[in-house]
């Protein structure tokens, strides 16, 4: 592997000399390839993904700058991005990372609540991103039914569509989107930053017991997007969930409205992963229309 160019770059964003001694193949590269990068005093953790995903690298950038900013939760400092020729390449400060154990599991709950404390005007993000590799769509809207709608169930379904999965699929999907309104008439939604997508292998601690999030898909939605996910893979245990609640409360209504914003991860891996996914989502809708029925 050919280091030089990304050192160059390492080099001019952090006005430091960088000599390498060793680059280290790491786990955390889910999508892409991930190395530990180390010199004599630093160390760097650097994603490589092919040249066309230069943008799925910056706007996993920006989203960093973004959680960064809310000064809740410790996130990987990202140092720079860009493209070789083989390459295009991500840089973020290398955090030693390990499974939350203990207290850290009620500090992350905390600071994530105080995270989707973070508003602003409207629904989405100022850009795309992407959630695994499937763009994102983060177009501003000012109703969070619409967007739901329109920017993630029905963009899944299309695309399961054009890869073949029509007939029940579509069926409860169509249904699901016209009666959506049904699941908020009692709950109103107010923009909150959200990670995106928060299963259990995006978040860990540091070696001081510090939660860390990383990998993120953000954008300003509903705070219970981040907690279904959580619940969906296996993560969200009662001590999160506890001290998440006495910050920012949770509604009565997620009981039922995780298995609607869970449908999008599930469609997502049935579109990425194939039919394995498929009986999920349609039990997942089907459970949905018959809270309604």
């Amino acid at each position: 592997m050919d280091w030089q160019n990304i050192i160059k770059q390492i080099e001019l964003t952090t006005q430091q000399a960088f000599v390498l001694e060793h680059a280290e193949a790491v786990s955390g590269g889910d999508t892409s390839t991930a190395y530990c990068l180390r010199s004599v005093k630093q160390r760097f953790f650097v994603k490589l993904n092919h040249v066309e995903a230069l943008d799925m690298f910056a706007a996993e950038y920006a989203g960093l700058v973004a959680l960064r900013q809310a000064h809740c939760l410790r996130v990987p400092q990202p140092i720079t991005f860009g493209k070789t020729a083989q390459h295009a390449f991500l840089v973020l400060e290398f955090i030693a990372l390990r499974p939350l154990e203990g207290a850290a599991h009620a500090r992350f709950g905390e600071q994530l609540a105080h995270l989707h404390l973070t508003k602003q005007a409207y629904f989405g993000w100022h850009r795309n991103n992407t959630v695994g590799l499937t763009e994102q769509v983060n177009t501003p809207r000012d109703s969070w039914v619409a967007f739901w709608q329109e920017q993630r169930l029905s963009v899944q379904l299309r695309l399961a569509a054009s890869k073949g999965y029509l007939g029940k699929l579509h069926s409860l999907g169509d249904r699901l989107c016209a009666d959506m309104p049904a699941f908020f008439s009692q709950y109103q939604v107010t923009p909150a930053l959200v990670h995106g997508d928060l299963w259990h292998g995006n978040w860990a601690m540091d070696e001081y017991g510090k939660p860390v999030v990383f990998d993120p898909a953000c954008y300003f939605g509903d705070k219970e997007v981040d907690l279904a996910m959580m619940e969906l893979f296996g993560g969200l245990t009662p001590d999160i969930y506890a001290a998440y609640d006495a910050v920012n409360p949770i509604d009565a209504g997620y009981v039922v409205r995780k298995n609607l914003y869970n449908v999008y991860p599930v469609l997502n891996h049935l579109n990425l992963f194939g039919s394995g996914y498929l009986k999920q989502a349609e039990a997942l809708m089907a459970k949905l229309l018959a809270e309604l029925y």
